[in-house]
């Protein structure tokens, strides 16, 4: 693989970003965004498990999804405040995935503002929340709504490695589905990393970015982004998701939703092994495609 770093600047105009990052559809870094906020200073540990505490949510365990695992189905249920005592108190290889922590606490609202000047298109009814403890792992994905994110980290640091969608057939696209075969826990770690690239050839030529975010870091990834996350501290991020401009992006994001996975979770219940071997082959036919054509 060959990465390299995201663009990081303290603030950025309306003009300068969409010149420069959203129409190119290249992620940066914006260091000073959300200084400006409440919830910079505000939003800790202490003060989520004041206001939700008591509410349940579910938890994700690192242990990568198989031939009979539906996307996005939660390891675990337990009160936030139990979670949030659990990794307070060292590593803790659960996150929490989506949580709509607004709905719960509306007054969170009025601790941030969207930046608009930036975009448009912002699905406001969902911002969403991702925590995790130390040593958790998001697996490498693509978001299937295909929306812009704009990720801001709040409290510990994050590792995450970018690449843009293009270069699925590389990373291994499970096809139907918005995730990788490739397994990339510490692939920045020579001892601990579980990154087979002799299985896996077609990884070498992939090209993408990586960064530490963190605390106040807003990290805009363009739509489609592969992304791969790893807490090095226990840690919360806030999302905001705003919709591609063009129609044809829209069309794409709500077919992956309401076609793609409808179909894949599926053909999961009903031929698990059958549908993994033919998502498997038909993975490696294409990797074996870009490296043929390097060779041409």
């Amino acid at each position: 693989m060959e990465l390299k770093g995201v663009d990081e600047v303290a603030e950025i105009t309306g003009e300068d970003f969409k010149s420069g990052y959203y129409n190119p559809m290249k992620p940066l870094v914006i260091t000073d965004l959300s200084k400006q906020w409440p919830a910079y200073d505000k939003w800790n540990w202490d003060y989520f498990n004041s206001v939700v505490g008591e509410v349940k949510v579910g938890v994700y365990n690192n242990i990568k999804s198989d031939a009979y695992t539906p996307v996005n189905t939660a390891d675990d249920y337990m009160k936030f405040g139990q979670y949030i005592d659990m990794v307070r108190k060292g590593p803790a290889e659960w996150r929490i995935f989506l949580f709509n922590i607004f709905e719960h606490a509306p007054q969170l609202t009025q601790d941030f503002t969207w930046p608009e000047f930036l975009m448009k298109g912002f699905v406001k009814h969902y911002p969403m929340l991702f925590v995790g403890g130390e040593g958790s792992v998001t697996h490498m994905h693509f978001d299937i709504d295909l929306s812009h994110i704009l990720h801001t980290q709040f409290g510990g640091r994050k590792r995450v490695l970018l690449f843009p969608f293009e270069e699925q057939h590389k990373l291994y696209r499970k096809p139907w589905e918005v995730m990788s075969f490739v397994n990339f826990e510490k692939y920045f770690d020579s001892h601990g990393s579980k990154l087979e690239m002799e299985k896996f050839p077609a990884l070498k030529l992939a090209r993408g970015y990586e960064v530490i975010l963190e605390h106040g870091d807003t990290l805009f990834m363009p739509a489609g982004y592969w992304h791969h996350m790893e807490y090095l501290d226990s840690g919360f991020a806030m999302s905001f998701r705003a919709l591609q401009s063009t129609v044809s992006g829209k069309l794409k994001g709500a077919w992956n939703l309401l076609g793609m996975r409808n179909i894949d979770t599926l053909l999961k219940k009903t031929a698990p092994q059958w549908w993994y071997n033919l998502k498997k082959e038909k993975t490696f036919r294409a990797a074996w495609k870009e490296l043929e054509n390097i060779g041409q």
